[in-house]
């Protein structure tokens, strides 16, 4: 084993004192059976309740963690942003703190990273992927619609952009972050925007996935949100933010 970091894991959390230590025992329990340094990172989002506290209070159970925490509610995509520029490691994934993508399918992406490919992105919509509880009928809908528009747009030609498990490079991860703009939920596109715009490599996989009943996407009103990013993204993009 080397003294570098091979593989930094970070999670952005809000309100998760409830899910987040399960999720994080189950993490720091994978990584230690890994023959590679690694860190966990989580950015907890201005919890208003005892997120922070209550891991706080458990040390030692989740191995080598750091907790970032934002004074205010900043939304996932500034939290995300903000736990990739502290990263470490020569890899870095992010993943949802329910863990709707079980950790151990970060082994189907890095070997696209140790290949040829700067970025591998875990996809619930190719042919393979393996969905083991559905999303209900009406997010699913809306999904495909925020696709077909960010498609329409000329964002990304990708099938699911909004799966929250992406494995970089950390230099790649570093280099994107510094020029992110988007704090919310339609974040994801413009990482996958900034990453062709910068001609890096992106490798869609399919992964398996289950839905969490207690998602905290609100999906008619974050989705209003979410549609006005994309613009702003393309008006980002014209001003030449992503250079």
């Amino acid at each position: 084993m080397t003294s570098t970091i091979f593989l930094s894991v970070v999670i952005p959390a809000y309100n998760e004192e409830a899910r987040l230590p399960g999720s994080l025992k189950r993490i720091a329990r994978y990584l230690g059976q890994q023959d590679y340094l690694s860190e966990l990172i989580v950015v907890d989002d201005g919890s208003s309740d005892a997120t922070v506290e209550k891991l706080r209070s458990m040390p030692g159970t989740f191995g080598t963690l750091e907790i970032l925490e934002n004074t205010i509610n900043r939304g996932k995509g500034f939290s995300v942003r903000r736990g990739i520029l502290h990263s470490r490691g020569e890899y870095v994934v992010f993943s949802d703190a329910d863990l709707s993508t079980p950790i151990e399918e970060v082994e189907k992406l890095l070997p696209f990273l140790q290949d040829s490919y700067d970025i591998a992105i875990g996809s619930r919509a190719l042919r393979e992927s393996d969905i083991r509880v559905h999303q209900p009928w009406y997010r699913e809908g809306m999904g495909k619609v925020f696709n077909r528009l960010a498609r329409a747009l000329k964002l990304t030609p990708f099938s699911d952009t909004q799966c929250g498990f992406k494995c970089f490079r950390g230099a790649v991860a570093h280099d994107i972050a510094v020029r992110q703009r988007i704090d919310h939920f339609s974040f994801d596109v413009e990482i996958l925007f900034i990453a062709a715009h910068l001609n890096y490599r992106v490798k869609e996989v399919p992964i398996q996935w289950f839905d969490e009943p207690h998602s905290r996407v609100h999906a008619f009103y974050d989705a209003v949100h979410m549609f006005r990013d994309l613009l702003k993204i393309r008006y980002y993009a014209l001003k030449g933010h992503y250079d």
